[in-house]
């Protein structure tokens, strides 16, 4: 009885993800779950990512640009009422958006969508506040970045793979510097309102489209909206020495990557469970074949993961290991292995199918997830339940898998090799 109660509640709440509205000319979606939460958290998702920069770099000094002097007030009386309230903000950037969120005590929504609604018109872009506040985080953002392989090894295959727009690298660099009027510019086209959306947790649809109609009436720019070219996947090679800044326990990384255009398929969602590299159980290896491989060697990683975007994806494995030699070692074992993912059995299939839908539907249980899925999505006029993908999910077979796997693995692999460069392999030598 109280498992059909629970069950009854989970597909309400699910249904809950799909009410999208649109208030002052902007799609506007909330979830406020079971019972009503003490707090509640409302992003502006922004589609003015690195890939739609004018200028390198410009999307990066964009979201650090966040909440600094508005015709509102100071970038120091936004900070003071924000702890007066309670509340928190933060930025965030991805690839194809910037994510603007306040999180603060229920109730308080008018206030904090009035000041995101600020940040949208009339950020003033002083040069002061830019080279007094901005570029100190930026500085040290992009420093951060390249302290760590993993970081620098993801971004660099981006690159590779699509060279411009996807390959645009998510920091600034002293080697393209941005101008404040460079960012102006820049926001004046990714703040239109075609070009936002706004997401709530913790507060309904209703009411948020109301606060937003309220707050967003006129305030936001009715500009053009920016527009990137169709994604191309290339691949390539690119090699960099370990940093002397990285941190103590940086390790050498190699990444080995394939891209596909269009959105992602069934089989690609299910490729990188049938690789694996992280265990399902604490304190245990896995069963997965990249599991069993970094198992060899104390203190090593190796994982699968894919970024998926609007018009492309990437399926990356990333192996790291305290030496270059291991690095090399495991990556010559991880390229067996997934040559060898064309052939799986129905069985591993199956297993890797369970965890896909498992990952589908935990992205809307944790708030970066539920960002990253639900705050795209919204663009579209829904935003999909947890479960809709399992139906298409369940049809994927091990032979549509296998060539699924073939058409992906033919292509130009990007290799990406952070460490040792006398010791690290090249792609060929690991048999590209």
């Amino acid at each position: 009885m109280l498992l059909s109660r629970l069950q009854r509640a989970s597909r309400s709440a699910l249904r809950t993800y799909a009410t999208v509205a649109e208030a002052s000319g902007v799609k506007v979606a909330g979830f406020e779950g079971g019972s009503p939460p003490a707090t509640t958290s409302i992003t502006v998702v922004v589609k003015g990512g690195a890939r739609y920069e004018s200028k390198p770099g410009v999307a990066h000094v964009l979201k650090n640009f966040a909440f600094k002097s508005t015709a509102g007030g100071s970038a120091l009386k936004t900070a003071r009422e924000t702890e007066l309230y309670g509340g928190v903000l933060s930025s965030a950037l991805s690839r194809e958006h910037l994510y603007l969120t306040a999180q603060f005590l229920r109730g308080d929504e008018a206030h904090f969508l009035e000041l995101l609604a600020s940040v949208l018109s009339s950020t003033h872009y002083y040069p002061h506040e830019y080279a007094e506040l901005v570029l100190p985080s930026i500085e040290s953002e992009t420093l951060a970045s390249l302290a760590s392989p993993s970081t620098l090894a993801l971004d660099l295959a981006h690159s590779i793979a699509f060279r411009r727009g996807l390959g645009n690298s998510l920091y600034a660099s002293p080697h393209s510097p941005v101008s404040a009027a460079d960012v102006k510019a820049y926001a004046q086209q990714a703040y239109a309102k075609s070009n936002i959306a706004v997401l709530g947790g913790g507060i309904s649809t209703d009411n948020l489209a109301k606060a937003v109609q309220s707050a967003f009436g006129g305030s936001s720019s009715g500009g053009s909206s920016l527009s990137g070219s169709t994604s191309t996947y290339y691949g390539g090679e690119q090699r960099v020495p370990l940093d002397v800044h990285a941190t103590p326990g940086a390790q050498p990384t190699l990444i080995i990557a394939f891209g596909s255009a269009g959105e992602a398929k069934p089989e690609l969602k299910v490729l990188p469970h049938l690789l694996g590299g992280q265990s399902s159980i604490k304190w245990t290896p896995g069963t997965s074949p990249l599991a069993l491989i970094a198992d060899k060697v104390p203190g090593s990683s190796i994982k699968a993961t894919l970024y998926p975007y609007s018009d492309a994806s990437l399926l990356a494995v990333q192996i790291s290991a305290p030496t270059s030699e291991a690095v090399g070692t495991l990556a010559k074992e991880a390229v067996q292995a997934i040559k060898a993912a064309g052939s799986a059995k129905a069985e591993e299939v199956k297993k890797a199918i369970a965890q896909a839908k498992f990952a589908e539907a935990t992205k809307f249980e944790y708030s970066d997830l539920f960002l990253q899925t639900a705050g795209p999505a919204l663009f579209s006029g829904s935003i999909p339940a947890p479960d809709s993908s399992f139906a298409s999910l369940d049809k994927v077979t091990a032979s549509a898998l296998t060539k699924s796997a073939t058409e992906l693995f033919k292509a130009k692999p990007t290799v990406v090799a952070v460490g040792d460069l006398g010791v690290l392999p090249y792609a060929d030598e690991l048999g590209f």
